[in-house]
C-alpha cells in the first residue's frame, strides 16, 4: 500500500539565481552533510546537485503530506546515495521510502513513494 507520492521540478537557472544572490540559500536546503558534498562538486554540478536535493525534498515533503513548513524543514531532509550512487532519503526515515532525482540542462525533478508500513 502506498502511504504518498510525490513530485517536485525546479529549473536550475532559478537555484543558481538563488544561490548566486543569497549564499546562505545553500545553509538553509542542504544539511551538513549534504553541503560537504555540495562544495566538493564544480560550479555547474553544484547547482545540479543543489536544485535535485530541493526538488527531492520538496517530493517528500509532499509525499507525507505536509509539504516544507510548520512540521518538515529542509534541515529535517537528508539525502545520501548508496554504494551505486543511488540517492535514498537517510532522514528522517529511510524504510518504505522510493526517491528518484534526475537532471536536464534546464531541469531537475525528483519523485517519492512512501509505502505504508
Amino acid at each position: 500500500m502506498i502511504k504518498g507520492i510525490g513530485m517536485d521540478i525546479v529549473e536550475l537557472q532559478r537555484i543558481k539565481t538563488l544561490v548566486d544572490k543569497k549564499p546562505k540559500f545553500i545553509d538553509r536546503i542542504l544539511t551538513p552533510a549534504e553541503r560537504k558534498i555540495y562544495e566538493s562538486r564544480g560550479q555547474v554540478r553544484r547547482y545540479e546537485y543543489a536544485a535535485g536535493r530541493f526538488a527531492a525534498k520538496e517530493a517528500f515533503a509532499k509525499a507525507m503530506g505536509t509539504g516544507i513548513g510548520g512540521k518538515l524543514s529542509f534541515q529535517d531532509i537528508e539525502i545520501d546515495v548508496n554504494e551505486n550512487g543511488k540517492p535514498f532519503i537517510k532522514k528522517p526515515f529511510s524504510e518504505n521510502v522510493h526517491l528518484s532525482i534526475t537532471h536536464t540542462k534546464e531541469y531537475a525533478a525528483a519523485q517519492v513513494v512512501i509505502e505504508k508500513e
